[in-house]
């Protein structure tokens, strides 16, 4: 009975020493983050960190690529780090990655920050948006404020400070190796494998408080991103949105000439609320937006005064020289291509020169309704014609008078109109 009760002791102390750690060990929250920084990034990063909370994870793993993005967006993100209630690991990963602007302070800004061999971070200065003249005051006062803020993100993360000036101040990019031997990071890894072994043991603050981590051989859960911010990413590429705009313009035109018409103006609506969300997110130049509507004036007054075309290449000028002031950072994140706005030229100038040919044949056509309509119709002779006589025409009857003698049932042509009286001729006559 002893041995019995000897056996079931150390079997309770191998599973509370053994297999307890393994079996009450927490998950490791990741999700992936590949593209430009923006209102639906800061949204879905925040999400997640929620969620690994509720979930109890260990810590949440943020895979990083990002040529940058928005200034407001990036400080949103930085808020939800400092503020999480798990540690936050960002890994610039993989090899090719990049960390750059406003990565550059997210980076700075995690729990933990982690690189992999090939990647490089840094450029952080900020850019302006537009082609407007920006006083030299009020770059250098953007400048001050984002180098302040990067410099305190990396104080209070003990990082180095004087590089953290110098990416926003110089445009300063460097190594993940550098980036190690700067203080800039704290681990290069090749694999998330390998990240993790490394950082098990490591000790961070949260929230004023020493927390250990025990990441090695934790069991990963990815994070999708929800349908709503995969769709909200996609709205507020420029390119998009500003193709979007562009629906929304036409649809809404098409319905003004084509009342009724219902569909064109429905997808225009849609497509210009859609449009409305995508720069609310995307800073835009107001100079470029009137000189777009500017164009659309134009084409509206080409489809109603004759200028035989000025008005409408005056529009798609303007249209273009508006697309390409709309959006335009120097980086070119958030940039419009030149297919786009070639495409919407090209669409613009069908739709413009299509109404005016379509106005111009109108104007040359023969009249088909009214008196005049009549002219060049035929019919035949009720009655005798030649000062006085009656033709039918269309089915109705007319008071007809003609220059020479017509028979009574010959096919006539009506050459004029005097008052209710139509003047014909035979058909086949001489006009």
């Amino acid at each position: 009975m002893k041995r019995f009760y000897s056996a079931i002791l150390i079997g309770l102390f191998f599973i509370l020493f053994v297999l307890a750690p393994n079996l009450f060990a927490k998950d490791l929250c990741t999700i992936t983050i590949n593209g430009v920084i923006g209102p639906p990034v800061a949204g879905f990063i925040k999400e997640s960190i929620e969620k690994c909370s509720a979930k109890n994870g260990e810590a949440l793993l943020i895979l990083l690529d990002t040529p940058g993005g928005l200034d407001t967006s990036m400080r949103d993100i930085i808020k939800s780090i400092m503020d999480a209630p798990v540690p936050v690991i960002v890994y610039v990963y993989p090899s090719g990655a990049r960390a750059a602007s406003a990565g550059a302070i997210i980076l700075l800004s995690s729990h933990i920050a982690a690189m992999a061999p090939g990647t490089n971070v840094g450029a952080a200065h900020p850019v302006t948006v537009g082609k407007e003249k920006v006083e030299k005051e009020v770059i250098q006062k953007a400048v001050q404020d984002a180098e302040a803020y990067a410099r305190s993100i990396a104080m209070k993360k003990g990082r180095n400070v004087e590089w953290a000036g110098k990416a926003v101040k110089e445009s300063s990019s460097i190594t993940a190796k550098d980036a190690l031997d700067k203080r800039v990071i704290d681990v290069i890894a090749e694999s998330v494998d390998e990240l993790l072994t490394k950082i098990d043991g490591k000790k961070v603050d949260l929230r004023g408080t020493q927390v250990t981590l025990k990441t090695k051989g934790a069991a990963r859960v990815d994070i999708e991103m929800p349908m709503k911010y995969r769709l909200l990413s996609y709205l507020s590429d420029p390119n998009v949105a500003y193709i979007l705009m562009m629906i929304g313009i036409y649809g809404i035109l098409f319905e003004i000439y084509s009342p009724g018409a219902i569909f064109p103006g429905v997808i225009g609506g849609i497509s210009m609320v859609l449009a409305l969300y995508a720069f609310q997110a995307i800073p835009i130049s107001l100079a470029g937006v009137a000189l777009i509507f500017l164009g659309v004036i134009f084409f509206i007054l080409e489809v109603k005064i004759i200028s035989h075309g000025l008005l409408g290449i005056a529009g798609v000028i303007s249209i273009v020289i508006g697309s390409i002031m709309l959006i335009d950072l120097p980086s070119g994140i958030l940039s419009i291509s030149w297919k786009a706005i070639l495409a919407v030229a090209i669409v613009s100038a069908i739709f413009v020169f299509g109404i005016l040919s379509y106005a111009v044949r109108a104007q040359l056509s023969k009249v088909k309704t009214g008196w005049e309509g009549l002219i060049g119709e035929t019919g035949f002779a009720r009655t005798a014609v030649h000062n006085k006589g009656k033709v039918s025409l269309h089915g109705e009857i007319w008071h007809a008078k003609s220059d020479e003698p017509i028979e009574k049932d010959e096919e006539v042509v009506v050459t004029g109109i005097e008052k209710l009286v139509v003047i014909v001729r035979k058909k086949g006559g001489n006009t």
